[in-house]
C-alpha cells in the first residue's frame, strides 16, 4: 500500500519526544524488583512516605508482602528499629487504611512488624532517620554584628534576610 504523498514508505516514527524522566527509564526494573518482593503495586515502595506519612516512613520500610495459600488478604511486613516498634504498633490500622487506599481495595489484611538496630540485617542496611539537631544559640557578639548590618535597611525584610545572612557568614568563620 502506497502513501499518500507518493513515497512507498511510511514516514519514519520519532522514537522519543526529547528528554524523559527518570522514573520512566526505571519504571520497568522498579516494578520487577518489586515483584520479588510481592509488591504488585510498586507504588507502595516508591512512594512510602507519601502513603505512610512523614513520622512513620522515618521509622519503617516496607520489606515483603505475602499472600497465604487460602486465605483472603495479604500480610504486609514491616521493618523498624526496636525502640520504635509500639509506637509504630500503635498506629497500624490506620496505616493499613492507608496502604489499602493505595491499593484501591482491602489487599492487605494483616501488618506485621520485624524489628532490627539500625544497621542488622540486609534490609536494616537502610538508614534510618534521625532527628535534627538542634541548633546552638549564636554568640551575642555575632548577633550584635548582625543587627549592626540590618539596621543599614530600611525594609524590615530585606533587613531580617540581611541579618541572617550576616550570621550565617560569621558563625561558618569562628
Amino acid at each position: 500500500m502506497a502513501h499518500p504523498s507518493g513515497n512507498s514508505k511510511a514516514p519514519s516514527r520519532r522514537r522519543s519526544r526529547g528528554f524523559q524522566a527518570a522514573a520512566t527509564l526505571l519504571a520497568d526494573r522498579v516494578q520487577k524488583a518489586a515483584e520479588g518482593r510481592g509488591f504488585a503495586v510498586a507504588r507502595l515502595l516508591t512512594n512510602w512516605a507519601e502513603i505512610a506519612g512523614p513520622q512513620l516512613a522515618a521509622v519503617t520500610r516496607p520489606v515483603r508482602i505475602s499472600h497465604s495459600r487460602g486465605g483472603f488478604g495479604a500480610t504486609l511486613t514491616l521493618l523498624t528499629t526496636g525502640p520504635m516498634a509500639p509506637m509504630v504498633e500503635m498506629q497500624l490500622p490506620q496505616l493499613r487504611d492507608r496502604v489499602n487506599a493505595c491499593y484501591g481495595y482491602n489487599a492487605v489484611q494483616r501488618i506485621t512488624l520485624t524489628q532490627t538496630a539500625a544497621s542488622g540485617f540486609a534490609e536494616g542496611q537502610a538508614a534510618f532517620a534521625h532527628a535534627p539537631r538542634a541548633p546552638k544559640a549564636p554568640d551575642p557578639a555575632l548577633l550584635a554584628r548582625a543587627e549592626g548590618v540590618a539596621q543599614q535597611f530600611t525594609d524590615p525584610t530585606l533587613a531580617q534576610a540581611m541579618a541572617q545572612l550576616a550570621l550565617n557568614v560569621a558563625s561558618r568563620k569562628t
